[in-house]
């Protein structure tokens, strides 16, 4: 029943970013990152009351389900730019490798959390204020606002970690994970990112352990 529900609340995401490209003129680039950023909140919580098999069968599941969407063109707002839809697949199939080598609920949420809103929340800013201060990387744009607000939502993200998951960490671990984080999303290109990122920060939080 947790299961099917933990469906429906990623479908209905889906129908409501679909909605805002079709109907409300939203451009198709911030639809992408409404989804990555929602779904991937959403997911953060699984461990929480999911069984590891389940999360792992669900991502299996998604993964289906956008390689069959992307064939036949059905959420066109979250891979209208089909050079991009790889980085979506990769996103559903993180959260099954994550399932797998994750040692704990926190780490499995950290490294999503990480993944979703500082991922997310820095192309967003980086697409409305970044382009006084835009630069290259593999020939592809990015911006020094952009990366700034992914190291400082994941600097706070990894603070949350500490202050709440009573789990083993190293302090430093809190400064320079979100640093190598923030590395790692300058020269993953083509939504590799979405696969490096957490399992980067899954494999550090479980060394700490």
């Amino acid at each position: 029943m947790l299961a099917l529900l933990a469906v429906f609340v990623v479908f209905l995401i889906l129908i409501f970013a679909e909605y805002l490209s079709r109907y409300k003129g939203v451009h198709s680039e911030l639809t992408r990152k409404i989804v990555h950023i929602l779904v991937g909140v959403f997911v953060a919580s699984w461990p929480f009351f999911l069984s590891w098999r389940t999360i792992q069968f669900l991502s299996l599941a998604f993964l289906t389900v956008l390689l069959v969407s992307i064939k036949l063109d059905i959420f066109g707002s979250i891979h209208a730019v089909k050079r991009k839809a790889h980085g979506e697949v990769l996103f559903a199939l993180v959260i099954g490798i994550l399932a797998l080598i994750a040692t704990h609920a926190w780490i499995f949420t950290a490294a999503m959390l990480i993944l979703s809103i500082a991922d997310g929340l820095a192309a967003v800013v980086g697409l409305a204020w970044g382009e006084n201060s835009q630069y290259k990387v593999f020939g592809h744009t990015k911006s020094l606002v952009g990366t700034l607000t992914f190291f400082f939502t994941a600097m706070a993200i990894m603070i949350c970690y500490a202050a709440f998951s009573h789990l083993g960490y190293s302090s430093t671990t809190l400064l320079w994970l979100p640093v190598m984080a923030a590395g790692l999303e300058n020269v993953a290109v083509n939504g590799t990112d979405n696969i490096f990122i957490p399992l980067l920060v899954a494999l550090v939080l479980t060394s700490s352990l």
